[in-house]
């Protein structure tokens, strides 16, 4: 809905639909949300194996959660930068590698507690 515009918001299942296709399409297009997926599941996997307590089961969950939205995130950012800048132009080059930083950073710190969690469970 455009801000300002009468009509009525989308139910909750429709809204929950619109979010599925934006899943949906970055599964098809971009292949970072790909690698991260098969590296949570792998995370999933080894958590499994060494025995996570529940306290590290929702460290691990929730960083594998945030490291997925931060991409879908900067797919966002990148499809608006593509719509409204379809030429190149180094303002939008920025924006978009600055959104790919925003991941990258998480994906480093995310991977270092990620370390944590796993050699605490190690060596307890």
């Amino acid at each position: 809905m455009i801000p300002g515009q009468k009509g009525n918001h989308p139910t909750f299942r429709r809204s929950f639909l619109f979010a599925m296709q934006g899943f949906r399409f970055t599964l098809r297009t971009e292949r970072n949300i790909k690698v991260m997926l098969a590296a949570g599941a792998l995370v999933i996997v080894c958590g499994f194996i060494v025995g996570l307590d529940p306290l590290s089961w929702a460290i691990v969950l929730l960083c594998c959660a945030c490291v997925i939205s931060a991409e879908l995130m900067n797919t966002a950012i990148e499809t608006v930068v593509d719509l409204v800048s379809p030429e190149y132009h180094p303002l939008a080059g920025h924006a978009k590698d600055i959104a790919a930083a925003a991941v990258y950073v998480l994906s480093v710190i995310v991977a270092i507690a990620g370390a944590i969690v796993f050699l605490n469970a190690l060596l307890t």
